[in-house]
């Protein structure tokens, strides 16, 4: 899907890590929620509350998901999914555009 219609996004942003990782919120009719945005190249942490599906639009990062010790390389139109009530860590590579989705 290129484009969402039929929603409301929310004009503040999210802002983390002094700037260098930002997003906007999408919430559908349905009550889903999405949040589009752009990764700075630099090295993360970050902790889920819900299950994410986090799609790469653009650019390349690597992961390390939560119980593994390796790093997964994953590019633009590629996705990866994090637990609930997890951390895993990232590290951009390349200014990075993306879609993370919340499931329940």
């Amino acid at each position: 899907m290129s484009k969402f219609e039929n929603v409301t996004v929310v004009k503040a942003a999210n802002i983390y890590f002094d700037g260098k990782v930002t997003s906007r919120t999408v919430e559908f009719a349905s009550g889903e929620k999405k949040t589009l945005g752009i990764m700075l190249p630099g090295e993360y942490n970050f902790s889920t509350g819900k299950r994410e599906i986090m799609d790469i639009l653009s650019g390349t990062v690597e992961i390390l998901l939560p119980g593994s010790s390796v790093w997964q390389t994953i590019k633009g139109g590629e996705s990866f999914e994090v637990g609930a009530n997890a951390a895993f860590g990232i590290k951009v590579l390349s200014v990075t555009d993306y879609c993370c989705s919340y499931l329940d």
